[in-house]
């Protein structure tokens, strides 16, 4: 019996709405139909940006202690459908019921803490007095909400990097535009689902389902819209810069990841955490491990355990709990992995393991020998490869590691504290895990990179930062 496809609406200004032409959100593990979602149209999304402009007014006026409530509420409420949350996400995405039901917890987290940061919103006080001729003068900096924020999120992380956005913008007192990915729509829709249930005002909330080229243009380029966040590849995001024009952004981009293995590590512990680290989401993660760079006196027993360890993981059915490895979001997507994988082994890489395809499935790789030009080392791969690299010092895995156009995390496992400090100096990142590998991340600190990794940095606190404009006021008084 054929599985009943739902149809979903797409929330506009605080209304559900459905349109006849309508995109299908597929289950990349099996490549089924479960889901149609609203085509919006150019005019959809203008509606949307007008919703918005009266949705800020009314977020603006909104007493912080009632800020707050929408969000703890909304987080009760996902924690309330935490199972229906978990199976959305397995639904749309790669990832296994595992790291969805991960994901919800770090999404409730984040609710949690935006309703928390919205009490800590605070200016501070300037001395006018410093400048001569000011003696009479004293003023202070407020901190007032931006408008209207454009959130443009990508398949990864359905749910959580939704809520990253939405949550400090609600908190901050803005109104929100959020375009998903059209591959995973659904996560979104179902946060939706959640603040409307907490009572968010009609027009502060808006989850426009389409093409990028036609709605996600007409939302980025809009004079209204004045606040853009993105995240997402590196070559949409400098196209967003171009089209955009002169309002505040922030760019959550590219990485290929590096960790360093000195030989005065925990080698069981770098080992397990760099085999999660590079394979979890089958590797669609951008701060995920994909170049690891090892002292060559423990090169051979840290690579022969690591492949040990990969070769034991498991790939199959996203529901199944002892599965490890889900698929990749598409098939495309393992053709070009795969793809990559064998332009290496042409060139005189070493494949030791993985690099089978079957539809969207590919088996977790792992390469040596690979040149410092090759595309696994130099591109975001974003799929289930690794590639290990022997190295004769720190210094030399340092310039591995920074000879790269991104800059977002890097590893290092060490048990010596000047290498790790020398790390810390001369890594070109935006973050730098000591015995840990480049995939960490808690929802509270600062998240973002350099070079082609990005601009700005995410982070409840960091977010509300950008989202948020400072205002001076200076009083002079009569003396």
């Amino acid at each position: 019996m054929k599985k009943q496809i739902v149809q979903e609406g797409m929330l506009l200004g605080g209304k559900w709405q459905r349109r006849e032409e309508t995109i299908e959100v597929f289950d990349p593990g099996n490549g089924q139909c479960v889901a149609t979602v609203p085509k919006a149209s150019a005019e959809d999304m203008r509606e949307a940006i007008h919703q918005a402009k009266n949705g800020a007014r009314v977020a603006k006026d909104l007493p912080i202690h009632k800020r707050q409530s929408i969000l703890m509420d909304v987080a009760s409420y996902i924690e309330e459908h935490k199972t229906l949350f978990a199976e959305t996400i397995v639904l749309e995405s790669s990832k296994t019921i595992t790291e969805a039901r991960r994901e919800v917890g770090r999404c409730i987290e984040t609710i949690r803490l935006s309703a928390e940061e919205a009490r800590r919103i605070t200016g501070e006080t300037i001395p006018f007095s410093q400048m001569p001729g000011h003696e009479s003068r004293i003023g202070y900096i407020s901190r007032c909400p931006i408008g209207i924020i454009a959130a443009i999120t990508p398949f990864n992380d359905p749910l959580n990097l939704v809520a990253h956005k939405v949550g400090p913008a609600i908190a901050s007192g803005n109104a929100v535009i959020v375009k998903p990915s059209s591959e995973t729509p659904l996560s979104a829709i179902r946060l939706a689902e959640a603040f409307m249930e907490a009572g968010l005002p009609d027009g502060i909330l808006s989850v426009i389902t389409g093409s990028g080229r036609e709605v996600g243009d007409e939302l980025i380029t809009s004079d209204d819209v004045r606040f853009v966040s993105f995240t997402g590849g590196f070559d949409t995001g400098e196209a967003i810069t171009r089209k955009a024009g002169v309002k505040k952004m922030a760019m959550e981009l590219g990485s290929n990841a590096p960790t360093i293995i000195l030989s005065d590590a925990d080698l069981d512990e770098a080992i397990h955490s760099t085999v999660s680290g590079a394979f979890g989401v089958a590797g669609q993660n951008c701060i995920g491990v994909q170049r690891i760079y090892v002292e060559q006196s423990v090169y051979y027993d840290f690579t022969e355990k690591f492949i040990e360890v990969t070769k034991r993981l498991k790939v199959g059915d996203k529901r199944e709990e002892s599965t490890d490895i889900g698929p990749m979001i598409s098939e495309r997507e393992a053709r070009r992995v795969k793809s990559w994988i064998e332009e290496a082994c042409k060139k005189g890489a070493t494949l030791h393991c993985g690099g089978e395809r079957k539809g969207a499935y590919l088996t977790p790789a792992v390469l040596t020998n690979v040149g410092q030009n090759e595309k696994v080392v130099k591109e975001e791969i974003f799929g289930p490869v690794v590639v290990i690299t022997p190295v004769e010092s720190l210094m030399e895995a340092t310039r591995l590691a920074n000879d790269s156009c991104y800059g977002l995390q890097a590893g290092i496992f060490t048990s010596n504290l000047e290498s790790a400090f020398y790390a810390i100096q001369e890594l070109e990142v935006g973050g730098v895990m000591v015995n840990d590998s480049s995939d960490v991340r808690i929802d509270g600190m600062p998240f973002g990179g350099v070079k082609r990794s990005g601009l700005g940095r995410e982070g409840i606190k960091y977010a509300i930062d950008a989202m948020t404009e400072e205002k001076v006021v200076s009083f002079k008084l009569k003396r």
